[in-house]
């Protein structure tokens, strides 16, 4: 488990080094000069002293992390930005916190109903718990990037398309929207929590059919589009008549027979779902 630890202050050890660094500088002028060996011994004692001290400095960022071992040994992490001291044996590891983004590049899959499709995905993570991170992956970048295409891909078998290939769906990926989404982060965190990321926020980013079936189903979305036109034309259009032969039946206009009202009906039924506007007849009258 993550460990959260706060080391002593960096800034009394960086002066002791300075001061390390500044005796040690004198000792070797005074070992010059008079050609003393103790002055040279002490001279590189304080020497590496100041280079034994200054590894020992960690400067954390922020929104940066340092995960210490010992020998192996998980010590603890560092999350408080500053400057600090550590035991210089200490082996560090470097973590950003920052939200990171993923670009799942576009992959070829088959729907649900076994449609050729093309998506692809942006994955907004971040490091949660450094240990995992470290020590539970071997690549954490590399983990994400491949955990993600997975979970995309199983996303996109596990739902239609869209409607038209499968009626009997509530979500589909075209007209799932934020649904969508949800599921997709809900799963990458499933995924991410062993190497300690979360998903903040996962968006499809690309969606279409492959290229060697979109030209047929472009055609059938078409075809789909002038039906459901043409129904709500031939409904308006059932209704107008219903109205009009109403009013004139009311209003006394003119009275239609069986006969008449059939011939009636037909001529409105083909000016008002006609695609181009009627032609008149004038009737002038029979030649005696």
């Amino acid at each position: 488990m993550e460990k959260i630890i706060k080391p002593t202050n960096g800034y009394l050890a960086l002066l002791l080094a300075l001061v390390f660094i500044i005796f040690a500088g004198f000792l070797f002028t005074q070992a010059a000069q008079f050609a003393n060996e103790v002055y040279g011994f002490l001279g590189a004692l304080c020497f590496a002293m100041c280079i034994f001290i200054v590894k020992g400095l960690l400067i954390i960022q922020p929104n940066h992390a340092r995960v210490l071992n010992f020998f192996g040994k998980y010590v603890g992490t560092v999350k408080e930005n500053g400057l600090f001291f550590v035991n210089p044996l200490y082996t560090t590891f470097k973590i950003s916190q920052r939200a990171q983004n993923q670009a799942i590049q576009t992959l070829k899959v088959n729907d649900k109903m076994g449609n050729p499709i093309e998506i692809a995905a942006v994955v907004v993570w971040q490091v949660e718990d450094t240990y995992k991170a470290v020590y539970d992956a071997a690549d954490y970048t590399l983990y994400v990037k491949m955990q993600s295409e997975a979970a995309l891909r199983n996303l996109a078998t596990g739902y239609a398309y869209d409607s038209m290939e499968d009626e009997s769906a509530l979500i589909t990926l075209r007209d799932g929207g934020e649904k969508i989404n949800e599921l997709l982060t809900t799963e990458l965190n499933a995924r991410l929590m062993k190497a300690g990321i979360i998903a903040i926020e996962a968006r499809i980013s690309h969606l279409a059919y492959a290229q060697e079936i979109a030209g047929a189903m472009l055609q059938r979305q078409q075809a789909s589009a002038i039906v459901a036109a043409r129904f709500k034309i031939v409904e308006g259009a059932v209704g107008m008549v219903e109205l009009a032969l109403e009013q004139l039946s009311k209003k006394g206009i003119v009275d239609l027979n069986e006969e008449k009202k059939a011939t009636m009906v037909c001529n409105l039924m083909v000016v008002l779902c006609g695609e181009r506007g009627a032609q008149p007849v004038l009737n002038t009258g029979n030649n005696s």
